[in-house]
């Protein structure tokens, strides 16, 4: 399994620290940067992960941010990625099971290292249920004009 990673300047540290942590369980990871804590703007990042993670090249993704908001805003822009905003196990497992998240978001800013490793263990051992469930997300995508 592969994982996608992208954070801006206020996640850097706390993606470094996850990344690590889901490659001592195995996972392989590209990340999609940033690679520094100078200052830059998240959507350099989500969009890159997110074609990543919609073409099969990852299998599913994770991102940060301060608030994890503007992650998750630009993630969803593609109609391929269902980005869940994630601040505690329960809320990640959920949206594995229920909507399918293939992109795991986490708010920097607002969690620690450890409820990070915890939401992150919750969302990667969840799976999704399918049934009444795949319907719903059946009705998501947006039709062109």
């Amino acid at each position: 399994m592969k994982i996608a990673f992208a954070a801006d300047h206020a996640a850097y540290a706390l993606k470094e620290v996850i990344k690590k942590y889901v490659e001592e369980k195995g996972y392989e990871v590209k990340d999609f940067g940033t690679f520094s804590e100078e200052s830059c703007d998240y959507p350099d990042f989500a969009h890159p992960a997110a074609l990543a993670v919609e073409k099969g090249e990852c299998d599913f993704g994770i991102g940060m941010c301060g608030s994890g908001q503007g992650m998750q805003i630009t993630l969803n822009k593609h109609q391929g990625i269902r980005a869940a905003l994630c601040w505690i196990p329960e809320i990640a497992s959920l949206a594995r099971q229920h909507n399918n998240a293939n992109f795991l978001v986490l708010p920097a800013r607002f969690i620690s290292e450890e409820e990070a490793r915890r939401i992150t263990d919750a969302y990667l051992s969840a799976r999704f249920e399918g049934g009444r469930h795949q319907r719903r997300i059946d009705k998501i995508p947006v039709t062109p004009l």
